[in-house]
């Protein structure tokens, strides 16, 4: 299953996590959430996991537009990204692409998910 817009870049984590902030700044973008998986699971299972967080990412022009075209949009946002330590010890990062949701689906929706994946886009080319 190809959920997303995954890049496997050539540096590692931290350095991923360092430099998400700004590149997605650059379009725009301020991260709201941020969600460590591999914490979250040790504390509640026990369980190991590789490095993992969800960061919770948000335009506010693009999701004020989005709000305003349809109220319920708002369970989509804020716009998901995951970064997460490769076999390889090189980071991943994967980013919601709203082309593959319901708003591409709603005429009021598809421009505004259009521009959203450009810019996500844009951030992942940012990364290396």
């Amino acid at each position: 299953m190809k959920a997303g817009m995954k890049k496997n870049l050539t540096i590692g984590y931290d350095e991923a996590l360092a430099q998400l902030p700004e590149a997605l700044k650059s379009e725009g973008f301020g991260v709201l959430t941020e969600i460590d998986v591999r914490d979250t699971l040790k504390k509640k299972l026990g369980a190991d996991f590789r490095r993992y967080k969800i960061l919770g990412a948000c335009n506010p022009p693009l999701a004020h537009r989005a709000l305003s075209a349809e109220l319920d949009v708002g369970i989509m946002l804020p716009c998901n990204l995951i970064v997460y330590e490769g076999d390889d010890g090189r980071a991943v990062v994967n980013a919601v692409d709203p082309m593959q949701t319901i708003a591409a689906q709603e005429p009021a929706l598809k421009p505004i998910a259009e521009e959203v994946r450009a810019r996500l886009g844009r951030v992942l080319e940012r990364l290396r």
